[in-house]
């Protein structure tokens, strides 16, 4: 079903551009990673970086407004270059006393990513046939993030590690190059939008979801994907007890890696079993696999091993959660629920790699906060059954 719709010369061009720039992008977030442990940070300023790739997604009122309002392709161009940009901007990082400066260069960046993203998930309902092909489309996109995350952290630590943080960057920004160049070859046939002012059309939104208060439970179901935000834990983990069993870029290249590859390859497993009758299981199950993790997650190579079980179900959540959000909007709103549901996800994903960060910091020890992760998944799949099942 994937090879079909890439049989389309525009969802073919899409795909490209963005195993692209989430392939290039990968690599710099290993080399930002090193950098800060090079630079000896400490655990609150280590989950702030991490955080500072997600803090663009909490302007969400702003974002959807903008894609409801401009041209998107002519947005999205736009997007990439000024991407791109930041990008150059952090080869001017190199000392510890600029941490916070990266971490504003990290926020602009990812600004202009996530309204590409945005721009894309209101682009994809607008040209998919039915409710399917939009599934497919929204797990093709899905597998192509896992597949360029598996690659590009686990090849990025090995990059990092022996072609040094800089020069890493710089493959990111010639990456981004040619991804420019392909993007201006596509051609979207989209209907022209009316010019509306950018406050009236954030007061619309707000109104809109006023009238469909069945939107924001879908948003708050979608962002307990957002509890799988484990960088930060990731990088504690390796700081504490990996680094003396291997070199610091390859254990999150590795680790992340691992499980990026199981965000790949889940959906061909996973995708035709889910339904709206079973979503809370999946949910459930996650929940389960995340506590078993808190008890493994000492041993290196069992918490690699581990990395896959915690990517199975991820993406099939990610896509068919965002799926119902979609199918239940109206189109003239995409860009709006869009980048809405996108503040709610990021807001979980923020608050899980501070808090991670933070409490640690405090006392609570990782296998607790890991655990507590588990049980908030299995409380989102009771909400689902009690709350969601007969109503989506």
């Amino acid at each position: 079903m994937y090879l079909k719709l890439l049989k389309n010369p525009i969802f073919l061009r899409l795909s490209i551009v963005q195993l692209l720039v989430y392939f290039g992008s990968f690599f710099t977030t290993v080399a930002i990673y090193t950098l800060i442990l090079d630079f000896h940070a400490t655990p609150i300023q280590n989950a702030l970086i991490v955080a500072s790739f997600s803090i663009p997604g909490l302007f969400g009122v702003i974002n959807g407004s903008l894609v409801d309002k401009f041209n998107l392709q002519r947005f999205m161009k736009i997007c990439l270059i000024l991407e791109m940009l930041f990008t150059t901007l952090f080869l001017t990082i190199t000392n510890p006393s600029q941490i916070y400066l990266l971490m504003i260069f990290i926020i602009f960046r990812m600004s202009f990513a996530f309204l590409f993203f945005t721009s894309q998930m209101s682009l994809f309902p607008k040209i998919a046939k039915d409710e399917n092909e939009l599934k497919t489309i929204n797990e093709l996109h899905s597998i192509i993030w896992s597949s360029t995350y598996a690659i590009g952290m686990s090849l990025g630590g090995i990059v990092v590690n022996y072609f040094g943080i800089y020069n890493t960057i710089k493959i990111d920004i010639l990456l981004f190059i040619v991804a420019i160049s392909l993007f201006l070859t596509i051609k979207l046939k989209l209907k022209q939008k009316r010019k509306r002012k950018l406050s009236h059309l954030i007061i619309g939104g707000f109104r809109y979801l006023k009238k469909n208060p069945l939107l924001l439970k879908l948003m708050l179901l979608h962002s307990s994907v957002a509890l799988t935000s484990f960088d930060t834990i990731i990088n504690l983990l390796t700081d504490i007890n990996y680094k003396n069993i291997i070199a610091i870029p390859l254990a999150i290249g590795f680790l992340t890696g691992t499980r990026a590859f199981a965000l790949m390859i889940g959906p061909f497993f996973v995708s035709r079993l889910i339904n709206k009758q079973n979503l809370h299981l999946f949910l459930f199950l996650q929940g389960i696999l995340i506590i078993l993790w808190s008890f493994l997650k000492d041993n290196f190579y069992l918490s690699l091993i581990w990395m896959l079980a915690l990517g199975i179900l991820t993406t099939t959540l990610w896509s068919y959660t965002y799926t119902i959000l979609q199918t239940k909007t109206k189109k003239e709103f995409l860009g709006r629920v869009v980048a809405y549901n996108d503040t709610v996800f990021m807001s979980v994903g923020i608050t899980v790699s501070y808090l991670s960060g933070y409490l640690y910091q405090k006392g609570l020890s990782l296998q607790s906060i890991i655990f507590s992760l588990g049980v908030l998944f299995i409380l989102f799949g009771y909400y689902y059954y009690k709350k969601l099942r007969k109503i989506v």
